[in-house]
C-alpha cells in the first residue's frame, strides 16, 4: 500500500487563506475549521525491491479556502453529499427494487436528491459488480451472454424506473 504524506509547507496562496484562523485555532485548544482544499504530488518513494520500505507519495497543499460561518452548512451538505456519494450500499428486493441500507439512509439527512443520489449509486455498483463476475467467470456460449446480458440490462432498468418512480412522488 502505497502511503501519503503531507509536505509541511503550503502554497503562499493556502497560507494566506490560513493566516485569520491561526491565532482562534491556537486560542481554543481542540478547535476545528473546515476547508475546501486541493494538494499536488511533489515527490515520490519507490523502495528498492526486496526491502521493507512502503512506498509513498508526498503531496503538498497548493489551494485552500475556509468558508465564514454561513458558508458552514452549505460546506458541510458537500461533505456529507461527497461521502454518502462514496459509501453509498442496499441490496435488491424480491420484486427488484432498491432498498438502501439504514446507514446510507442516516446520511441522507431525507433530503430527496441525497436519497436518490444514493440509491443510484448503490444500484449501479451492484450491476457493475454483475458484470465483472460475468468477465471473470467461465467463457459463456452466446446464448448464455444474451441471457446475462438481458439480466443486466433488466437490473439497469429496475434501478432507473424506480428512479422515475420516486420523480413523481411528492
Amino acid at each position: 500500500m502505497t502511503q501519503l504524506k503531507f509536505d509541511a509547507k503550503v502554497s503562499a496562496s493556502a497560507q494566506e487563506a490560513l493566516e485569520p484562523h491561526v491565532r482562534p485555532v491556537y486560542d481554543g485548544p481542540g478547535a476545528r475549521r473546515l476547508f475546501i482544499g486541493e494538494f499536488a504530488h511533489i515527490e515520490r518513494t519507490e523502495p528498492a525491491p526486496g526491502t521493507e520500505k512502503e512506498a509513498s507519495v508526498k503531496v503538498r497543499i497548493t489551494h485552500l479556502e475556509l468558508p465564514n460561518r454561513e458558508q458552514e452548512d452549505a460546506v458541510r451538505d458537500a461533505l456529507r453529499f461527497l461521502h454518502l456519494q462514496r459509501t453509498a450500499h442496499g441490496t435488491f428486493d424480491d420484486e427488484g427494487q432498491l432498498e438502501l441500507a439504514d446507514s446510507t439512509l442516516r446520511l441522507t439527512g431525507g433530503m430527496l436528491a441525497f436519497i436518490e443520489t444514493a440509491r443510484l449509486r448503490a444500484g449501479l455498483e451492484h450491476w457493475r459488480e454483475y458484470a465483472q463476475r460475468l468477465m471473470r467467470g467461465p467463457d459463456l456460449t452466446v446464448t448464455e451472454m444474451r441471457h446475462e446480458m438481458q439480466a443486466l440490462s433488466d437490473g439497469l432498468t429496475a434501478v432507473l424506473n424506480t428512479a422515475r418512480d420516486h420523480d413523481g412522488e411528492d
